[in-house]
């Protein structure tokens, strides 16, 4: 992300001709200019990089670890007959911690394992964890404190949270990829000299610049294509990018079906999935919520609602997620960890109408890559070797970051930032200015970053000259 000059550089010949020698002189000065954006951009974004790599390469991991942390919670001690019904399951649970109101429970495919619910506890949103046979609580934690709720919060709002937090996180994100393509550019090799310190490292002397450079330009080179997935399939959660992606994926019907709101006069104001229901996958978030039938009508135990999601063979874990209000529904879903088995259900909560029905073969084709892409980015796509496929790009981010910063310490000045100069072709140096503007027009974040930089740099940076002296600019 930061480092020294590529060692090979196009340069002028005399003997072409006049166009050619003209191109020749051009070529170092684009190398002069891409190299001085992905300089600053990693002096930046480096650090936040590595924060979303180790909160990522952790997170991938959530099932082991949160298997061993709380195993007592999440396991019973011994597999009864008959699992007791849901509805006695929650009365006995509310009965035995007044002050509790269940929002959703979550059956899992495995007999030995607890049966999850959300509640509010005396005004806390609280996960509790109870034995399906006998009804006993396991256990219980505090919902946004539990360890996959922690290393999320790192991994999508730095762990400080709100909505600034969140939009320095996609903005480091997008800054990433830019990274990444700016710096194959770079460090593309152009001959067979350069194949070494590309594509195969020079370790013979630890510790020199050399090595330093190696260990920053190799992993990148192979972990190149790697790190962009990471990145374009964590995107659709942010909230600039994700809003855009979701836009357009309903602009052009390939999210959730037409018939899902066939239901309403005005779905644009009506209430969404994501706002009502627990483990809704990313295609279904924003399907418009039905309402149940208005009247003096008795509403459905929960019980009912299990019978239905087995007879529509929703897979297991599904969570059901409680009516809320008078004309509320039930909500029947499951992000499975096998996408293909994905499925959200709203059941009206008094005549058990299914009133919505989207699975996974319902999605439209960019819904369809996006749920794929997620599961990857999740680790949960193809098992183990998703997450260990993960982990090795998540911990290659983690030494292309800080390599790079050895890399800049060991060339820095006395004095100065050690940044490249500006290159002395102006045109080279507006070419890649309108290129990075073309990257902010599909990024607005990036876009609204690069606009501040060329304020600054106009308005700062070229008027004093101790700051012109320490960005080199």
């Amino acid at each position: 992300m930061i480092h020294d000059m590529p060692n090979e550089q196009p340069s002028s010949s005399t003997r072409h001709e006049p166009s050619k020698q003209a191109a020749n002189r051009m070529l170092p000065a684009l190398y002069q200019a891409v190299w001085r954006w992905h300089f600053y951009a990693g002096v930046i974004f480096a650090p936040f990089l590595i924060i979303l790599a180790f909160s990522g390469a952790v997170y991938l991991f959530k099932p082991q670890i949160e298997g061993m942390l709380y195993k007592d919670m999440l396991t019973v001690t011994s597999v009864g007959v008959q699992p007791i019904g849901a509805d006695e399951l929650i009365a006995k649970t509310e009965r035995a911690y007044p002050g509790t109101t269940i929002s959703s429970i979550t059956f899992s495919d495995a007999p030995d394992q607890t049966v999850k619910m959300t509640a509010i506890r005396n005004g806390a949103a609280t996960t509790m964890y109870a034995d399906p046979y006998t009804g006993q609580i396991k256990g219980m934690m505090n919902s946004d404190e539990t360890f996959s709720a922690f290393f999320k919060k790192m991994h999508s709002e730095l762990v400080i949270g709100g909505t600034w937090a969140n939009r320095l996180v996609e903005l480091a994100a997008c800054w990433g990829g830019i990274l990444v393509i700016t710096g194959l550019y770079l460090w593309w090799p152009r001959n067979r000299a350069a194949i070494m310190g590309t594509i195969l490292p020079r370790l013979s002397k630890p510790g020199s610049r050399i090595f330093w450079r190696d260990l920053h330009a190799v992993p990148a080179f192979w972990l190149s294509l790697g790190i962009l997935i990471l990145i374009a399939t964590g995107l659709p959660w942010s909230g600039v990018m994700g809003g855009q992606i979701d836009r357009i994926a309903n602009a052009t019907h390939t999210s959730y079906p037409p018939y899902a709101q066939s239901f309403l006069a005005k779905p644009e104001s009506v209430t969404l999935t994501k706002d009502v229901a627990e483990d809704v996958p990313w295609a279904a978030e924003n399907i418009p919520v039905p309402q149940s039938m208005s009247g003096d009508y008795v509403r459905l135990p929960v019980q009912d609602i299990v019978g239905i999601a087995d007879q529509r063979e929703v897979n297991k874990p599904y969570t059901i997620s409680m009516p809320q209000g008078q004309r509320g529904v039930y909500t029947i879903s499951t992000a499975h960890d096998k996408p293909g088995r994905d499925a959200t259900l709203h059941v009206d909560s008094y005549s058990g109408a299914v009133l919505t029905d989207v699975r996974f073969a319902d999605y439209g084709v960019m819904a369809k890559a996006i749920t794929l892409g997620i599961a990857l980015h999740e680790g949960r796509l193809f098992g183990l070797a998703n997450q260990l496929l993960g982990l090795m790009t998540c911990m290659g981010l983690i030494v292309i970051a800080v390599s790079s910063y050895v890399m800049w310490r060991k060339r820095k000045p006395q004095g100065a930032l050690g940044a490249p100069g500006k290159p002395k072709n102006r045109k080279a140096s507006i070419g890649v200015v309108v290129i990075m503007l073309l990257f902010g027009a599909i990024m607005p974040l990036v876009g609204l970053s690069i606009l501040i930089i060329l304020c600054l740099d106009l308005l700062l940076l070229r008027r004093i000259r101790r700051l012109q002296s320490w960005f080199s600019a």
